[in-house]
């Protein structure tokens, strides 16, 4: 067996055991092609087929391993004339996602003829056009360097060209660890969950653009917060627009789940409005959110047993109770105190205290508390107009707002001791003017200690 058919052998069975795919993603390529060889002297032009394997090295370059199996003379002789080996840097002059990929090649082989061998090289041009994601076209045209031969005493050298066209077929198993249909290393994010519709760098689909990829983004085609997973939120509220039920709400208000301001005592009136926001739960209120206060005593109805009745405090909202009238003590019983009072007086036929008559009760009011012992008898009278009977009922009244006044003030009605409603009886001016009337109705007062 000569050298030329050896050499055949072994590049058929380096071609077809190790031909797998090419690229970054497949990178081994398998090429076969025909073409023509031709010499530089014109001795002769043969078929070439041709078969290559060639690897990926970078995005620039590729390592081929090329064989060429020439038959020369126009007879086409069965005889193999000529077989090459070369391993070639293809340098690849554009990038990988074009289809039109240029290129030129070069590099160190072995050639043998029927009658000599010997170390070569061989260089070139040529062009791919893919036609499918792994299968291209291509065309090449390169110069093989000769084997210098002594012919009859002379030396020659036979140098060839040669002009090939061709299919590459890339092949090969491209790692894709989380198999969205982009390989490892193009792939950005590598953790993609299986069956997420992923972009060209493998990453998941964000149809908005709001950085939320659309298998965890709650409004996919909307853009949102990645807070509310992918939703809008027009009144910065925290809930998003698909569930805000009051979708205006004011900034800085607090809201419920619901997105509405927040009604913390549930009365009706939203926290942001309510001046009373911690009112019991079933309390009637007004427009602001606080109790309503139907007699305006200062008591709101829930907790006003006489709600309709302006009352007292202490008294749990009803007017005060009327003091009853006490056994009057005996000298024995008192020790009298030597404090004088001024008597309150009123407006004619009338029972109630003038702004006058209260702030004359506030010397009363201070004696009473400068003391806890002091304790006190009020007497009331009318000037002598009315019948008698209506007059002991008017100092009766009289008494009355007095008493009622004075515990308003803080004082128990327990030192209210005796009262005692005198009508016209004991005037102490005339009752022919109405200076000296004026003086007759009045309330007097008397301060003791119990023995």
């Amino acid at each position: 067996m000569n050298m030329k058919k050896v050499l055949l052998l072994s590049l058929f069975f380096a071609f077809t055991t190790l031909a797998q795919a090419q690229t970054v993603d497949k990178k081994w390529g398998f090429g076969i092609g025909a073409g023509a060889y031709g010499t530089t002297n014109n001795s002769g032009i043969g078929l070439n087929p041709e078969l290559y394997l060639s690897r990926y090295v970078s995005t620039r370059f590729d390592l081929m391993l090329k064989g060429d199996l020439g038959m020369f003379n126009s007879k086409l002789s069965s005889d193999l004339d000529m077989a090459t080996a070369f391993i070639n840097l293809r340098l690849k002059l554009s990038g990988e996602s074009k289809s039109f990929r240029p290129y030129i090649f070069a590099g160190p082989g072995f050639i043998a003829d029927n009658s000599e061998s010997g170390l070569n090289f061989d260089l070139g041009i040529g062009a791919k056009y893919y036609v499918g994601p792994a299968t291209a076209f291509y065309l090449e045209a390169g110069y093989i360097n000769g084997i210098e031969t002594t012919t009859a005493g002379k030396t020659n050298t036979d140098n060839f060209w040669k002009a090939t066209v061709g299919m590459e077929f890339d092949f090969g198993k491209t790692p894709d660890a989380d198999m969205d249909g982009v390989s490892d290393k193009k792939d950005k994010c590598p953790n993609t969950p299986t069956g997420v519709a992923v972009d060209a760098n493998g990453c998941p689909i964000d149809s908005d653009g709001d950085g939320v990829a659309d298998y965890l983004d709650d409004c996919p085609t909307v853009a949102g917060l990645t807070s509310l997973k992918g939703c809008p939120d027009a009144d910065g509220d925290g809930v998003a627009d698909k569930n805000d039920k009051c979708a205006d709400t004011p900034k800085g208000v607090k809201v419920d789940a619901k997105g509405c301001p927040l009604d913390s005592d549930g009365d009706g009136i939203t926290d942001n409005l309510d001046k009373c926001p911690d009112t019991p739960k079933g309390a009637k209120v007004d427009e602001k959110g606080c109790p309503v206060d139907s007699d305006g005593d200062g008591i709101p109805d829930y907790l006003d047993k006489c709600p309709t009745v302006a009352g007292q405090k202490d008294n749990n909202g009803c007017p005060a109770k009327e003091v009853e009238a006490k056994k009057e003590l005996t000298p024995e019983q008192v020790i009298m105190q030597n404090v004088k009072i001024t008597p309150v007086h009123f407006v004619s036929d009338k029972s109630y205290l003038t702004d006058y008559s209260k702030s004359v009760l506030e010397k009363l009011i201070k004696t009473l508390n400068s003391d806890k012992g002091f304790n006190v008898n009020m007497y009331g009278y009318t000037d002598s107009q009315g019948s008698d009977n209506y007059n002991i009922k008017l100092s009766q009244d009289r008494i009355d707002s007095v008493i009622k006044y004075l515990i308003s003030k803080g004082i128990s009605a327990d030192r209210i001791i005796h009262q005692k409603a005198l009508g016209k009886a004991k005037p102490i001016a005339s009752n022919n003017t109405e200076e000296g009337r004026l003086q007759n109705r009045r309330v007097e007062f008397e301060i003791f200690k119990m023995k």
